[in-house]
Parts: C-alpha cells; structure tokens; sequence
C-alpha cells in the first residue's frame, strides 16, 4: 500500500506559548541593537556633567559661578547656566569622585525612564489588554534608545528629574485638587528655566492653586539660593540669563528651536528678533489653544505634551535632550490608533494613517538630528534647501504634532489623575 503523506509540523501562531516566544525573542533583539547607539564615537562620555562638576570645584574655591568657562572646539566658550538653585544641589556632588557622580547620575536618568515610561504606558495596556511585561519592556528599550535619551545620558544631564518632577505633579502622582499640586513644576522651574511654561499652562487651564503653589515654590527656592548666593544670584537674574552666547552657539545644528532655525538660515548674521518673537507668538498662542482644550476635553496628556513641545520651539535655546516630549507624543499617537474601530472603513483607514504616523516618529527620534551627522563648526548658513530641511528635523515635527496630535475624546479615555479617577476603563477585548 503506499505510504500517506506526511504533513509537516506546523506552529499554532495563536498558542500562548508560541507568542510569549516571540514577545521574548522580539524583546531581546531590540536590547540586543541597543547597544549599537551607545557607541563610544556617537556618545559624550558626560561632557555636560564634567563641566557641572568643574564649575562647582571653581564656585567651592571661592570665585564667582558665573565667570567659570570651559573652550569647546563646536561651541567656543561654554559657560555654566543654571540657576543658582540648581548649583547648590550639584554642589554636594563635586565632593565625590567623577565615577561615583557619572554612576548616579546615569541610574537616576535610567530610574526615571523606567518610571515614567511606566506611568505613560499602563493605561494604554489596561485599556487595550496589552501583554503588561513586554509593552512595558519593550516601551522602556525604545525611550531608552531615543536621541533625547542617549543624549540626556552621555552628557550627563537633569532633564529626566525634570520629566519626573512634571509627570508626576500633573498627572501621575499628585491628585488634582491637593494642596502640593504644583509644587514639582516650581522646583522644576526653579533648576532649569525650560518647564516654567507649565506654569503658564496652570494658569491656562485655570487651576489657580496650582499655578500659584508652582509659582510660590520657585520663588522660594530662587529665594533660598539668593540667601546662600547673593552675588551670584543677582548677577544670574539681571544679567547672565539673558545673555544667550554663553549656552553656545544658536545656529548650532543641536539647537532645534524656531530661533535656531532662523540663526541656521541667516548664519553668521544673526537672525531678525521681530520675526522671531511674532512667530513664537503664533506658536505659543496656536499651541497652547490646543493644549487647553486637550486638558478641557479631559485628554490631559495630551495638553502637557503640546505644551512641552511649544516650549521646545520657542526656547532661544532647545538641545536635542530638551525634548522628551516626543515620547508621550508617540504614546498618544498608538493609543488613538488603537482606539480605533478596525471593522469600519474610515476606522481602518485612520488606524493606519496613526501607525504609520507612530512608527515616523519614532523612526525619526530614534535616527536623531546630531548623533549621525558631523554638521561642521564653523557657522555658515546651510548649503541647499534639503539640507535645511535635514538640519531642522525636530522643529518641523514638533510643529507637525503641534498640528495633528490627536485630542482622544472617547468617554473611556483614561484619566490618570488620581483625583479623577480610581480605576481605568477598559476598551473591549482584542485577539
């Protein structure tokens, strides 16, 4: 008789077993590439953070912080610009040993990445029955393989407390209604000037105690270091923080904000300050308009995000590893393309316009704007209309999100303040 065929084994792709294999296996591929963008030829090996600490041995030796420079061979010379209130926090760190410093500073950055990613990502996995573990993990490879990030770390920067100190005082943490809403946004303000227009953003929203805790918690910090620095702090407030040339050079590729735009396309003259102020007040009206009917609309995620990427525009100032708001931004965009109904036409066809959007922009941050490309030093302004549009990478999709980010309107979207709401409505199940 002859022999029956044989059919060959086949994978069930619907078995638990099978997928928890490949969420493995994708999960380790993506940690396994990781690494690549942490080479040592594209990294800063803790540049910013060395002068910091320089600085703060300079300040302890008796001389004034603000005359502290260090030549730098893209930027000229680079001084230190924080506020005095951030100085006296560094300084118990210039008394101990550089690795020890570069070790916390590097864990402190990661904790915050894992937190925040964490906050960002668990109601979209309990609205849309995500696998928990590897969204999470998953979501915590790519933020930390965001050009931001990579340069939030290798420089040795503060932008993640920063992140921490906003997410969690306006959504995450803090309730609504308690009296220390708004006391992370001042302190934030208070060590770095860039989240300040959270304040403003309280004050468009009309939480009045909390724009008013935020306010009265920066100015008792700046208080605070005025007491133990007088000179240094009057000389910051009068002088120093307005004077942009000691951050570095403006048309500098790593500065994506709309003035760096305008000093790339005027290089070596400097920009037109009326243009730039009329389109910062175009940007910052536009912008902050849609911020508060995110928030009205109860999408409060989405209103800090515009704000956070309003404040990347029109800062004179904006390095790359100023804008973590790309992260949320892309949360946002998975989020409503999930939300979608698949089984309507216009569902589908918008379901995936914001996956490919979701997938654009986290190719883009990913790539980056300065870890690839060798832009030169010596200013000049930029040969060709495609190198302008390269070379302007992040100020084109910020205003491009500031554009289309989605308001998620749907009455299950969650609401992470803890004031509003205890539990997080699910979205119906999905295989």
């Amino acid at each position: 008789m002859p022999a029956e065929p044989v059919t060959p084994p086949c994978v069930d792709l619907d078995d638990p077993g099978s997928r928890t294999v490949r969420r493995i296996v994708g999960a380790l591929a993506l940690a396994a590439a990781l690494p690549a963008l942490y080479l040592p030829g594209i990294t800063h090996n803790f540049f910013d953070l060395k002068i910091y600490i320089a600085a703060m041995d300079w300040w302890a030796a008796g001389n004034p912080l603000y005359d502290y420079m260090q030549p730098d061979r893209v930027q000229g010379e680079l001084y230190f610009t924080y506020p005095p209130f951030a100085a006296l926090l560094l300084l118990p760190f210039s008394w101990l040993r550089l690795g020890a410093t570069v070790t916390i500073f590097t864990g402190l950055t990661v904790l915050g990445v894992v937190i925040t990613t964490k906050w960002l990502l668990d109601p979209v996995i309990r609205r849309h029955h995500l696998p928990r573990l590897f969204t999470l993990a998953v979501g915590v490879l790519l933020v930390l393989g965001v050009e931001s990030t990579r340069e939030t770390i290798t420089f040795g920067q503060i932008n993640m407390l920063l992140v921490v100190l906003i997410l969690a005082d306006l959504l995450f943490a803090v309730p609504r209604d308690s009296r220390w809403a708004g006391v992370g946004v001042g302190l934030a303000a208070a060590l770095k000037l860039f989240p300040a227009i959270f304040v403003i953003y309280l004050l468009a929203t009309r939480r009045w105690r909390a724009a008013v805790a935020a306010g009265v918690t920066a100015a008792g910090a700046t208080l605070l270091a005025a007491a133990v620095a007088p000179g240094d702090s009057w000389r910051f407030w009068t002088h120093e923080l307005w004077a942009t040339d000691r951050v570095g050079r403006t048309d500098y590729t790593g500065n994506q904000s709309l003035f760096g735009l305008l000093s790339r396309l005027t290089a070596p003259e400097e920009p037109s300050r009326v243009i730039w102020l009329l389109l910062v007040a175009a940007v910052s009206g536009y912008g902050l308009w849609r911020a508060v009917r995110a928030a009205h609309s109860g999408d409060a995620l989405t209103g800090l995000t515009l704000t956070g990427l309003v404040a990347a525009l029109v800062s004179p100032i904006t390095w790359t590893h100023h804008i973590y708001w790309f992260i949320p931004a892309v949360v946002i965009l998975a989020d409503a393309a999930l939300g979608t109904d698949p089984r309507t036409g216009a569902g589908a066809r918008r379901r995936r316009r914001l996956m490919l959007l979701t997938v654009a922009v986290i190719a883009i941050v990913v790539y980056g704007v300065v870890s690839f490309h060798d832009w030169g030093i010596t200013p000049s302004p930029t040969d060709s209309p495609w190198e302008f549009l390269l070379r302007n990478t992040y100020v084109w999709l910020c205003l491009v999100l500031l554009v289309i980010l989605p308001v998620r309107h749907d009455s299950r979207i969650f609401h992470p303040d803890p004031a509003k709401s205890d539990t997080i409505p699910e979205a119906p199940a999905r295989r």
